[in-house]
């Protein structure tokens, strides 16, 4: 089967990346048999002459749309200039957004400015008409994702640190940053859950390690091995309750929090976005819930839908969003049995049957997206355009300086491509 041609469009301006995005970024490349470009573009624009290659599908992950972010005169001065050339493309285009409920009115303005064929979207179906009510569903399709996937790289990192921590020495093991009000009742629960745990577990005399300070994050490893050290891990389905289509509630937000730091939830909502709470139900299953099965780690979580992957009392022990059942929960975790009944039942359906592997993710998503159809116009391409492309990857990837039609550096290597000749670099650079 011939191989494709996919370019993977990402901003990036920071190395090292981390791991999380680094995996979700470059899984393309890593776990698909076809030719993946990457273009940076935050480096400078997208050369003119890129239109030259006859790219069989764009791909515009997180890495790229969630620098909206930035605000909406950065995203439109700034970004999209940089990557104008690709309207010029005619090939399939998707997308893979991320917290979905912000910025929306720039989401459905991009999908449409850049011809988006195919939306992977983690919200449920039910929200995609709230959250991209500027797109014709007749003309753009959507499909459904997780926020995250495991590497099986990573998981055999995992399985090695469980095997090498054979003493669970922490009841309760849980990191999260602190969800600011403006994600609506949804998103504060990962801070409330937190407070909760702690006072439940000094009245029990718990052994627990909870903290919402960004100075004790755990990155990587250290992340794995905490796990694997505690029996139990606490968590909320990931998301948001509010939509901001223009980012004014955060705006707003962010602007009464500087002057009132200890405002409640409550004040928050009175005074930044009466009556708007809950009228987005954008909730999904996230990267750390699976790490947890993995570690085979025991989840206590606040109940929820969980994307139809964690079901209750199967793979995790079930938490009522008031906090209700708290002496029940932990009456649960003296439970040893049931445990490690739902540890191990967790692992074998979630982990053992290798669903939720970016390689899996990439197969369907390819899959998916070369099911729609499309006549490419791109003309035949000249071989230096993809010298170029590669070229820039590599020094982007060092961060060693920008590319330029004109760097001596590309100069060098077309004199170099036209002296060996076109097959001997063709074969070197599809490698």
């Amino acid at each position: 089967m011939k191989r494709k041609n996919i370019l993977v469009v990402y901003s990036n301006a920071y190395y090292p990346l981390r791991s999380t995005l680094r995996e979700h970024l470059f899984c393309f490349k890593k776990y698909s048999n076809d030719n993946c470009f990457y273009f940076n573009a935050d480096t400078g624009k997208l050369a003119d002459y890129l239109v030259r290659i006859p790219f069989d599908l764009i791909i515009f992950p997180t890495a790229f749309i969630s620098s909206r972010w930035k605000g909406r005169a950065s995203f439109e001065q700034e970004l999209l200039p940089n990557v104008e050339a690709i309207k010029k493309i005619n090939c399939i285009k998707i997308l893979l957004p991320q917290d979905e409920w912000i910025f929306t009115n720039l989401l459905c303005e991009f999908i449409q400015n850049f011809r988006i064929d195919l939306v992977f979207s983690t919200a449920a179906e039910s929200e995609w008409h709230k959250i991209y009510a500027g797109v014709d569903f007749k003309k753009v399709k959507f499909e459904r994702v997780l926020t995250g996937y495991l590497d099986e790289q990573v998981l055999q990192r995992i399985g090695k640190i469980v095997a090498q921590t054979p003493v669970q020495t922490l009841d309760i093991g849980y990191r999260a940053a602190r969800i600011r009000p403006w994600l609506g009742s949804h998103g504060y629960l990962k801070t409330a859950i937190a407070g909760v745990f702690i006072r439940y577990g000094d009245l029990h005399k718990l052994r627990y390690d909870i903290s919402l300070k960004y100075e004790d994050t755990l990155f990587g490893d250290n992340w794995f091995e905490f796990l694997a050290r505690s029996r139990y891990t606490i968590g909320v389905e990931g998301g948001a309750g509010i939509i901001d289509p223009e980012g004014k509630i955060m705006e707003q937000g962010m602007a009464y929090e500087e002057k009132h730091p200890e405002a409640s939830f409550e004040e928050f909502e009175k005074n930044c976005f009466p009556g708007m709470d809950n009228n987005l139900h954008l909730v999904a299953l996230s990267p750390r819930h699976l790490e947890a099965c993995a570690t085979r780690t025991c989840q206590i979580l606040i109940e929820g839908d969980y994307n139809g992957i964690l079901k209750r009392n199967l793979h995790y022990i079930p938490l009522k969003k008031d906090f209700s059942n708290m002496e029940e929960v932990i009456a649960a975790m003296g439970d040893e049995e049931k445990r490690k009944a739902i540890t191990e039942r967790a692992f074998e359906d979630i982990i053992a049957s290798k669903k939720y592997t970016y390689q899996t993710f990439v197969s369907q998503t390819l899959q998916k997206a070369f099911e729609i159809p499309v006549s490419t116009t791109s003309s035949y391409p000249a071989f230096s355009a993809f010298v170029k492309l590669r070229l820039n990857r590599i020094i982007d990837r060092y961060h060693v300086m920008k590319i330029t039609d004109q760097h001596p550096v590309i100069v060098a290597l077309q004199r170099m491509f036209v002296f060996f000749g076109f097959r001997t670099w063709k074969k070197l650079l599809q490698k």
